[in-house]
C-alpha cells in the first residue's frame, strides 16, 4: 500500500497543499502564454478532467479552448461538443481555422444518456478534445469520468456553474472564470495537479472571433454549410 501511495504522490495525483510537486503528466498548451505560465508551464492536462466554472455562458469561455480546437482538428482528431446551451456559430469557427469535418455536436435526451455518451467519447481513440456542459454531477460520476479520461488520454473540459466550486472534485484542473469591463476573461486557478491554487491572470478576448451561439435543438454533425450564417 505504501508503494502505491508513494507512486500517486510522486505523480502529483494526491494534492498536497503545503508542497509543490513537479508532475510528469502530459498536457496540451492552452495557446495563451500568460495562462500556461500560471499552470506551471503546462496547459490543459491530458488524460484528466478540467473544470471551467462560471456564472453564465457567453462570457468568452469558448475562446479558452479555441487554440486547442484548431490544433486538434489540424491533427485529424475529433472535437466533441456535448449538450452546449446553444449551437456554436459554425462560420466563425471555420474562419478561425477549425476544420468542421472534425467537429461533432451531440444533444442527449437525459442524464443517463449524457454520462454514457461522454464516457464513450473520452475513451474513443479518435477523440482529441471533449467539451461538455454536464450540469449537476455526483462525486462518483466525476470519478467515473476521470477514469474514462485517463483511459483515452485526451483533453476534457467541463463547463459547470460557478456554485460547484465548493464541491469536492477529482478533476486535475479547476478554473473559475469571470468577465470584466475590458473584454477580458479573468481566470482564477482553484486547483491544479502538483501545486497550490490561487494563481490569477486576465486574458484579452477583444481580438478573438465572435463564437456566439445560435439557438437550436437539433443534433448537428459538421461540416455546416455557409447558409447557417
Amino acid at each position: 500500500m505504501s508503494e502505491i501511495l508513494n507512486t500517486l504522490m510522486q505523480d502529483a495525483r494526491i494534492w498536497q497543499g503545503h508542497r509543490h510537486v513537479q508532475t510528469t503528466q502530459t498536457a496540451e498548451p492552452t495557446g495563451y502564454q500568460v495562462l500556461d505560465n500560471q499552470l506551471g508551464g503546462l496547459g490543459w492536462p491530458r488524460g484528466a478532467l478540467s473544470e471551467c466554472l462560471l456564472d453564465a455562458p457567453g462570457i468568452g469561455e469558448l475562446h479558452l479552448l479555441l487554440p486547442l480546437m484548431q490544433r486538434v482538428c489540424t491533427e485529424g482528431r475529433t472535437v466533441f461538443w456535448l449538450n452546449p446551451p446553444h449551437t456554436p456559430y459554425a462560420p466563425a469557427l471555420a474562419r478561425e481555422g477549425v476544420n468542421l469535418d472534425q467537429v461533432v455536436l451531440v444533444q442527449t435526451e437525459d442524464e443517463g444518456d449524457f454520462l454514457w455518451t461522454l464516457e464513450n467519447c473520452l475513451r474513443s481513440p479518435v477523440t482529441g478534445l471533449v467539451v461538455a456542459w454536464p450540469g449537476k454531477l455526483a462525486s462518483r460520476e466525476v470519478r467515473r469520468l476521470q477514469l474514462a479520461a485517463e483511459a483515452g488520454s485526451n483533453v476534457c473540459a467541463l463547463f459547470r456553474e460557478r456554485r460547484y466550486a465548493e464541491q469536492n472534485s477529482p478533476a486535475a484542473l479547476r478554473l473559475e472564470l469571470e468577465p470584466d469591463e475590458h473584454q477580458a476573461l479573468k481566470v482564477n486557478v482553484l486547483k491544479r495537479r502538483g501545486s497550490w491554487p490561487g494563481q490569477r491572470c486576465s486574458l484579452d478576448m477583444a481580438q478573438r472571433a465572435d463564437l456566439s451561439f445560435r439557438e437550436t435543438t437539433r443534433i448537428v454533425q459538421g461540416p455546416w454549410s455557409d447558409s447557417t450564417g
